[in-house]
């Protein structure tokens, strides 16, 4: 026969439950302890994180094509800016705000590009940082995600389909629009296209004339310029010959923007493995414009 025995009634543990913490994206409630909101799968932490600051962060958008370098140059950007001691300095908030600099930065000294950002955006790594500049009085509560370009141009051809970046979008105060400047001709014109149907997509969002996306600042950037000095030499001049749509659209729905060139890798060079496709793999690592595009957006924003 068995001893009876006490059990202690944890019933009390229900009412954690019962109180839902919006997502600081959707602004859906979720559970006290979930890890990414249930709905647009945004990390939970963001929220947790702005609640207990009592503040609200300001959000802006790395936007462009699949391969343009958006991993490359947000991880390069946030380590140059961690390690900064003058200036424009960057401090992360968070441990899982500093997973894309370390994947980063890892990669890059294994002569490697950083894998694929995979589609799924409970994947997709997300950076909340506090930046200070030199003459702002206040520090910049900034949240960036590294989102995938595939995941991108599918909520632009088909909105909705991505439904945690059109709300995010909708809250930022600006964007980093990423160009590859490396691209072949078939290829640059392809990035023209997206380019141009991202645009119209940004000021579909918002058609106020005082806050909506033709009045927010964006800071294009042609990335792997490292091979092109005439993109160095003058961006938009660079846009005008090269990518003339963009131009055209920039010019006419936007009030706010500014051109420019940055590179990451000093030289490349292709790899092949036991007969793998070639692959486009770093030589040396030699930042060159990667700062200033932000620079320029931060004092904006």
């Amino acid at each position: 026969m068995k001893q009876p025995s006490t059990l202690p009634m944890e019933s009390y543990r229900l009412a954690q439950y019962a109180h839902q913490i919006p997502c600081y994206i959707c602004e859906e409630g979720n559970t006290f302890d979930a890890e990414y909101c249930r709905y647009c799968c945004a990390p939970m932490a963001l929220a947790h994180q702005a609640n207990s600051q009592k503040i609200h962060p300001r959000m802006m958008a790395c936007l462009g094509a699949s391969g343009a370098g958006k991993t490359v140059y947000l991880g390069m950007l946030i380590d140059m800016l961690s390690r900064q001691t003058q200036g424009l300095q960057l401090l992360a908030r968070g441990a899982f705000s500093i997973t894309l600099q370390q994947r980063t930065v890892a990669a890059l000294a294994r002569c490697q590009f950083p894998s694929k950002t995979p589609n799924e955006p409970d994947r997709w790594n997300w950076v909340h940082s506090q930046v200070k500049a030199a003459k702002q009085r206040r520090p910049v509560e900034l949240i960036m995600p590294d989102m995938a370009g595939e995941a991108i141009l599918q909520e632009v051809e088909h909105p909705h389909t991505y439904g945690v970046i059109q709300m995010m979008l909708r809250k930022c105060s600006g964007a980093l629009v990423l160009v590859d400047a490396m691209q072949r001709s078939d290829s640059a014109l392809e990035q023209d296209y997206f380019t141009m149907k991202l645009l119209s997509y940004l000021t579909e969002l918002d058609h106020d004339n005082k806050t909506g996306w033709s009045r927010r600042p964006l800071a294009i950037v042609f990335t792997k310029a490292d091979e092109c000095e005439e993109c160095f030499a003058d961006p938009a001049a660079f846009a005008k010959s090269r990518f003339n749509g963009l131009w055209q659209h920039v010019n006419e729905r936007f009030k706010h923007f500014k051109f420019f060139a940055s590179g990451v890798a000093g030289a490349c060079a292709l790899r092949t493995i036991h007969g793998e496709r070639a692959q486009r793999v770093p030589l040396r690592i030699e930042p060159r414009g990667v700062i200033e595009p932000f620079h320029w957006l931060i004092c904006r924003v």
